[in-house]
């Protein structure tokens, strides 16, 4: 069942590090304007899923982010939210995974949502059909 977040507030989210970020709720306006951004509109045929994925996270996290704690400079003195504080701050990896697992990827999770598909069962099997006609054993043939 999707749940509707109707509030439509900025949240707190734990990035782990002592670090947590409060960000708008990831909504369609977000998304649309994350993608029209320059940086990734601008991107070059070929650029890997991997640099699109840190950029787009970047820019998303920029037009996201209103506010953190835990970060500092580096006499440890709390510093403000700057475009290029943000980016800094998702240049480390643990930050960044956390970022992209908390917040970018749950939106997507939404998107996938509207697939009328269910999800594949697991297991090396799962999805196999039995194409055999099954036998059902009675006393009958259990005697055989």
């Amino acid at each position: 069942m999707l749940r509707l977040n109707l509030a439509r507030e900025p949240y707190w989210l734990d990035l782990g590090l002592g670090v947590r970020v409060l960000v708008e709720p990831l909504t369609t306006a977000l998304m649309v304007a994350a993608r029209s951004d320059p940086a990734v509109r601008g991107l070059p045929e070929g650029t890997s899923d991997d640099e699109i994925a840190v950029i787009f996270g970047k820019v998303l996290a920029d037009r996201a982010i209103l506010d953190w704690e835990g970060v500092g400079d580096a006499d440890g003195n709390p510093t403000p939210v700057t475009p290029e504080g943000i980016a800094a701050l998702l240049d480390m990896w643990p930050i960044f995974e956390r970022f992209q697992m908390g917040y970018v990827a749950k939106g997507l999770e939404l998107e996938q949502e509207k697939n009328a598909s269910a999800p594949s069962p697991t297991g090396a099997t799962a999805g196999a059909k039995a194409t055999a006609p099954r036998v059902r054993k009675t006393a009958k043939t259990a005697r055989k």
